[in-house]
C-alpha cells in the first residue's frame, strides 16, 4: 500500500472522529440552549464540522485516487 493512501485513510478517520465530536458537542445542553437563543452553533462546534468534513473528503480522495500505477 502506498504511503499516500495510508495518509488518506488516516485523514479519513480523523475527519470522521471530528464530525462525531462536533455532533456530540452540538447535543450538549449548553450548546442546545445557545443555539435556541442565537439560532446558530458556537464557533467551536462549527469548526469541528468544517474541519472534519474537509479532512474526511480529502482523506477519501487520497485513499481512492492516491498514486495509481
Amino acid at each position: 500500500m502506498h504511503p499516500i493512501r495510508i495518509i488518506g485513510l488516516v485523514a479519513l478517520v480523523v475527519g470522521v472522529i471530528l464530525i462525531i465530536m462536533g455532533y456530540n458537542a452540538s447535543q450538549s445542553f449548553t450548546e442546545e440552549l445557545s443555539e435556541s437563543l442565537t439560532g446558530r452553533y458556537s464557533d467551536e462546534t462549527t469548526w469541528y464540522f468544517i474541519i472534519g468534513a474537509a479532512s474526511a473528503t480529502l482523506g477519501l480522495l487520497l485513499a481512492v485516487f492516491g498514486q495509481r500505477r
